[in-house]
């Protein structure tokens, strides 16, 4: 081998862009659930905090139940500008120990405005969605950032199966509501882990595109993309709320493990199947978002109908395979669309759009309950599946003939 050629892998290898390997991806991920861990455990047991805080009734539950979510959504686009401006590593820093002062905070608080300022605090001050999809997409592209994406949402759901049993578990020792100082721990941790990961660097001007790239890769526009992440949050969280109380009004007598189970069924799902599902749609995610919506509209329609606990699991099954092909989907289409774009920005943007499909989700949900009763909310979730199910296979069909024709 020539000096000549050793110079020139040398100047190869200075030239690529500092990616991140696997086990750094897992450490991200590890980082992530436990953000959400401590995030998603106790929203659950408001209902059993807010009475030592002077709301005897808990009236204020629903309303502190989506108070981090709307605050994230409103501080998530100026994170994500600034996450461009600064540097993805140190807003990815900045969202954990924003996580970790605010659970302080809230674990301290003695009074009810106290203790909603905290939440604001967590919403405001968190926004680990788009500051880890942010960092990921500054050092991966392509299939490589939709897998780590889709991990991420692995990540998430693992917390939410797991968080609130855990914090049950703890709550004949410890209150939930000093639980947030215990919770307080995790971001913290999270955030010494982070601190030895590397700062991306800027990915290289895309190459031009061949035919053997996913079709999100060559079209990639964003109003497509924001569209279906918010119908897609919207049409599947709808279904959270009231969804116990549905179990419990047509299968009287039905244990609460049982009903926790039900709720936990289609976040299992995607757990067990999320990697093989993005193995077969990364080249298709519009197929893949076609049949999401599809599965999530059949679903939605068998909760309306499901009276026994046969069917229940079933239509809970469905809701998981139409959950896992609609999340893994939208991860390859923002892979794309993050393309050549700022993604701090794009990320925030897109957090924003996907936290105001849950903040629809749960305000619909409780008038149509109110009004209609439990299975109301279900009935609207169906309603809009099925017209975003319609929306993506219209924009399937010229995907398909763009490959029939290179063949």
């Amino acid at each position: 081998m020539t000096v000549e050629t050793l110079l020139q892998r040398s100047a190869g290898r200075a030239a690529r862009p500092s990616g991140l390997d696997r086990r750094q991806v897992h450490a991200v991920a590890a980082c992530y659930f436990v953000a959400s861990f401590a995030a998603l455990g106790l929203p659950p047991y408001l209902t059993a905090i807010l009475p030592a805080l002077g709301d005897p009734q808990a009236h204020w539950a629903g309303v502190l139940y989506i108070v981090p979510t709307v605050f994230s959504a409103l501080g998530a686009p100026l994170w994500g500008r600034l996450a461009d401006r600064f540097g993805r590593k140190r807003l990815l820093l900045r969202a954990q120990l924003g996580l970790t002062v605010s659970f302080l905070l809230a674990g301290a608080a003695d009074s009810l405005p106290a203790f909603t300022l905290a939440l604001v605090l967590q919403g405001f001050l968190g926004g680990t969605f788009a500051a880890t999809n942010g960092y990921l997409a500054a050092a991966l592209d392509g299939p490589r950032l939709s897998r780590a994406l889709t991990l991420m949402q692995g990540s998430a759901r693992a917390a939410l199966v797991a968080a609130p049993i855990l914090v049950g578990a703890l709550s004949p020792w410890i209150d939930p509501h000093r639980q947030y100082l215990v919770m307080a721990v995790l971001p913290l941790a999270a955030a010494v882990l982070l601190s030895l990961l590397p700062e991306p660097r800027p990915l290289p001007a895309a190459a031009a595109t061949t035919e053997n790239e996913p079709e999100a890769t060559r079209l990639a526009p964003l109003l497509p993309l924001y569209a279906f992440e918010f119908t897609f949050v919207f049409a599947t969280v709808i279904s959270f709320p009231y969804l116990i109380t549905l179990a419990e009004h047509r299968l009287p007598g039905v244990s609460g493990i049982t009903t926790g189970v039900l709720f936990a069924l289609p976040h299992l799902c995607y757990l067990v199947s999320a990697a093989r599902a993005h193995a077969v749609f990364h080249a298709r995610p519009h197929t893949g978002i076609a049949l999401g919506f599809g599965f999530v509209t059949l679903a939605l329609a068998g909760h309306a109908v499901a009276h026994s606990l046969p069917v229940f699991v079933a239509v809970r099954l469905l809701l998981g395979a139409g959950l896992t092909l609609g999340l893994v989907s939208l991860a390859v289409l923002a892979a794309g669309a993050a393309k050549g774009r700022p993604p701090g920005r794009m990320f925030g943007t897109l957090e924003l759009v996907s936290k105001g499909g849950a903040v629809a989700a749960g305000a619909v949900a409780a008038l149509a309950n109110d009004r209609f009763g439990a299975a109301a909310p279900v009935v609207a979730g169906t309603a809009a599946a099925l017209l975003a199910a319609l929306a993506a296979t219209a924009l399937t069909v010229p995907f398909a003939r763009q490959r029939w024709s290179r063949r």
